[in-house]
């Protein structure tokens, strides 16, 4: 029995369990680099820990265990995770069912990663579910940690569950839980189908700003300090190949 009441009935993940099937050929086709070319310079050097948050079918989660990392993959829906074990049976994965914006069995091990990945997972959540998850994605950032949020423009698919949300807004929201921006990426979706109907992404990276107390309380209700590194941060915005890159003073 855990400490903490678990959700039973994920609002976010509705529709997921339904198109699994459909869904699994789809991720596992998208590459990690491709998808995330962006933020490929910021990742901490492996062997490091990581988390991602809504991994779906671990395509990312593997992507980081094949280059010596230790992950953990957070998948609410049980059709996706159990699909995810058997296209990644590794021992360096491990699988938990939890979702946000509370993640109970995640922060109830007050665990701390070097990476957090939530990537099309945050527009699941309304406003203030995502107050919420903030809090407990900050808490789990390590002292120099880098959280990855990647953000779905664009109309919702039949039969999911999805609120507009931007990056200002977002911006705003790590930043009042001590997190400095790092990078700033959009892009349209690399997927012709989702392109033709409009849908473009934004990619965010976050750091732990230096000298500033996090808000978030763990379980027991302590709060911890944690300083991160000074960063530059990144801006991209396409299309207008080549991609040009900003660089200013966080």
């Amino acid at each position: 029995m855990p400490d903490h009441p678990i959700d039973t009935v994920v609002r976010g993940s509705r529709g997921y369990a339904e198109q699994a099937e459909e869904l699994v050929v789809r991720y596992e086709g998208i590459d990690f680099a491709a998808k995330h070319g962006a933020v490929l310079p910021l990742l901490p050097a492996a062997p490091a820990s990581a988390i991602d948050i809504g991994a779906g079918t671990g395509r990312d989660a593997a992507w980081l265990a094949e280059r010596g990392y230790r992950v953990v993959a957070v998948e609410p829906t049980e059709a996706m995770r159990s699909r995810g074990i058997a296209l990644h049976p590794t021992p360096a994965i491990e699988w938990i069912d939890d979702s946000l914006p509370a993640l109970h069995r995640v922060v109830a091990q007050r665990r701390r990663f070097d990476l957090v990945m939530l990537t099309a997972v945050w527009m699941h959540l309304d406003a203030e579910e995502r107050r919420i998850a903030m809090a407990n994605v900050a808490a789990l950032l390590a002292p120099f940690g880098l959280l990855v949020i990647t953000l779905r423009h664009g109309p919702v698919p039949i039969g999911r569950v999805m609120f507009v949300v931007s990056a200002e807004e977002t911006i705003a929201l790590a930043a009042a839980h001590g997190l400095r921006l790092a990078l700033d990426v959009h892009a349209e979706s690399s997927q012709a189908a989702n392109r033709d109907a409009g849908v473009s992404w934004t990619q965010l990276a976050f750091r732990p700003k230096p000298d500033f107390r996090v808000l978030a309380a763990d379980s027991d209700g302590s709060r911890k300090s944690r300083e991160g590194p000074s960063d530059r941060v990144i801006a991209l915005r396409s299309p207008s190949p080549p991609w040009q890159r900003r660089f200013a003073s966080a």
